[in-house]
């Protein structure tokens, strides 16, 4: 079947559109960041109010603490303005991932195949299972939503790096048309989407913890530190970030195993150390140690946080650098 170049258009104006409204729901998720009610108390709090009111000595019983009115749990997240610029970022968010997922679609239709076939629809494909696993998370965590700045602008990165990534559509080189294609990469494309969720996650942590051990040092947190008077407890983004690598580790492994079946009907061998499979297990390793340690050994906080950016790093070298500056096997990004 030849390659329909209507249709292939049509994917590539969808990801402009998809492009250009998720542009719009960063725009609204700065919004609600800005004017809602976390917004408001950040830019006029550093610290929270109960350890900004100590109570007086002699004055009587003291009074319990006044909860700090930021992060999950917090009754009021966000005044009439921040509701209305969180529901438009939902909105685009929305309308932005039915743009994406007809470009993935479409592209799919246009080359009569699975649409993940160079790097160009993977990271389309990525993008997609971000925005996803974001509006997932928000379903069962509603009040996470003003947070959204901090999920979608690497979504947004993501769609640009698609477009300099880009390649015409195209038939499979031989190597690549077995349907093992389908099962393998579609694997590790739903992972890693959710992994970036999780790294961006991590990165909301780190910022809260820092802030929170400035006040509990009862000392003025840094301009990069103050940010996290607007994020949720330490504690929650901890746990949240666990839970993601926690549910997307075995699709990983997954995708790795179906990566060495498809190597042994292609190769000859389940496992031969190509650059690519040693950095995808060097990222398998890494995310599960993450893993271990946190249920063996009880780690959390920085530790575990570092882990978790380090095996997204490994997985981000794995993507980009062994697919487009190193040679072997899996060569295939489709940019040459």
């Amino acid at each position: 079947m030849a390659i329909n170049t209507g249709l292939a258009s049509l994917s590539e104006g969808l990801w402009a559109a998809a492009t250009g409204t998720y542009m719009l729901a960063v725009v609204a998720y700065t919004g609600e960041y800005a004017f809602g009610r976390n917004g408001r108390i950040a830019q006029t709090s550093a610290v929270p109010t109960a350890v900004r009111q100590p109570a007086l000595v002699g004055a009587g019983p003291e009074s319990p603490p006044e909860q700090p009115r930021y992060g999950i749990g917090s009754v009021e997240q966000a005044g009439p303005a921040g509701q209305r610029w969180g529901r438009a970022a939902i909105a685009f968010t929305v309308l932005a991932a039915l743009f994406h997922l007809a470009s993935v679609a479409i592209r799919g239709i246009a080359v009569d195949r699975v649409p993940w076939g160079n790097m160009y629809e993977f990271t389309l494909v990525v993008g997609l299972m971000a925005t996803v696993a974001w509006l997932a998370t928000l379903v069962r965590m509603p009040q996470l939503r003003y947070l959204g700045l901090f999920v979608m602008m690497p979504v947004l990165l993501v769609m640009f790096l698609a477009g300099t990534l880009y390649t015409k559509a195209s038939k499979l080189v031989p190597a690549l048309q077995s349907y093992w294609l389908a099962i393998h990469v579609s694997s590790v494309a739903v992972a890693e989407g959710i992994l970036l969720t999780s790294a961006a996650i991590t990165a909301m942590y780190l910022v809260r913890a820092r802030f929170e051990r400035h006040v509990a040092a009862g000392t003025t947190p840094a301009r990069f530190a103050a940010l996290g008077s607007r994020l949720p407890a330490a504690g929650s983004l901890d746990k949240a970030a666990y839970r993601t690598v926690a549910f997307a580790f075995p699709i990983y492994t997954a995708g790795v195993i179906f990566g060495a079946i498809w190597a042994e009907a292609a190769w000859g061998r389940y496992w031969g150390w190509d650059p690519k499979e040693t950095w995808a297990f060097i990222a398998w390793v890494i995310y599960a140690t993450y893993l271990h340690a946190r249920a063996t050994a009880g780690w959390k906080g920085n530790r575990a946080a570092y882990i978790n950016l380090l095996g997204f790093g490994a997985m981000t070298f794995n993507f980009f650098v062994v697919n487009i500056v190193i040679s072997g096997l899996h060569s295939y990004a489709g940019l040459s």
